[in-house]
């Protein structure tokens, strides 16, 4: 692949924290190599600006820049993560612009990821769906022969692909309502799917709904906006499994109370 360097210009939304008004301001970057990862390029601009002494350097979150944490999470171009399919910020390369090209990048705009600083934003709404039920009873006396509880391939598979999830919170980014139910429903099968789930299956869905709306994030309309988003390709077959698990907890807790 040919290897070229580029002069950019940058749009970046700059906030000092969550009281702040925020605003964007133009940057120019030059001789910027085609095979460098976006995270790369603004560390170039941060260098830039410290060696500018004019202004602090961008604030965004980054951690294993491999596409697993979730952490790099921007708009860049009116795109979560960027242009490329299937792909997480650190992992975009600068060979998906062109030289002399204009990037806008923006954090996530969602009411339940409030600004903290710049490109930062607070996800730590998924952190407490998360504990609200994405945990399973085990065993903790003992080590537990990996072959003593018999799981169905097929059901393996789905859990396997739905766990896929980093939490980014892509899919609340690209949907209009800003919704969070890609992100609730992957949680739920990887765990609901598994025998080891079974325990707290119906109190699971319940409680993890319930922390959601508590959030504050939207409703879905299946636009499919969210899978379309998603770095790791999450179907949204797992919100129609969302919908029937819940419903069957309602019903179940309902039967419960009435007898």
């Amino acid at each position: 692949m040919e290897h070229y360097n580029m002069d950019l210009t940058l749009k970046i939304w700059r906030q000092k924290n969550r009281q702040s008004k925020g605003g964007f301001r133009t940057y120019e970057v030059k001789n910027i190599s085609s095979e460098m990862s976006f995270l790369e390029m603004i560390d170039v601009l941060n260098e830039q600006l410290i060696m500018e002494g004019k202004e602090d350097p961008i604030a965004f979150d980054h951690d294993c820049r491999e596409g697993i944490c979730g952490m790099c999470s921007m708009y860049i171009n009116g795109k979560p993560h960027g242009p490329w399919k299937a792909t997480t910020v650190c992992q975009l390369h600068m060979r998906a612009f062109k030289n002399g090209e204009t990037i806008t990048v923006e954090p996530w705009r969602a009411n339940s990821f409030p600004v903290v600083k710049d490109l930062v934003t607070d996800r730590s709404a998924f952190d407490r769906i998360i504990q609200a039920g994405g945990y399973i009873s085990v065993n903790t006396g003992n080590a537990v022969d990996g072959n003593s509880v018999a799981v169905d391939k097929e059901k393996s598979d789905k859990a396997f692909y739905a766990a896929a999830c980093i939490a980014c919170g892509a899919c609340v980014a690209a949907c209009k309502n800003s919704s969070a139910m890609l992100f609730v429903s992957a949680k739920v099968s990887h765990l609901g799917l598994l025998p080891q789930g079974a325990p707290e299956r119906q109190t699971r869905v319940v409680s993890m709904v319930a922390q959601m709306d508590k959030e504050g994030f939207g409703s879905c309309t299946n636009i499919q906006a969210c899978e379309a988003a998603c770095p790791k390709e999450i179907s949204i077959t797992n919100i129609a499994r969302l919908n029937g698990e819940y419903l069957s907890a309602g019903l179940t807790m309902e039967n419960k109370l009435t007898t």
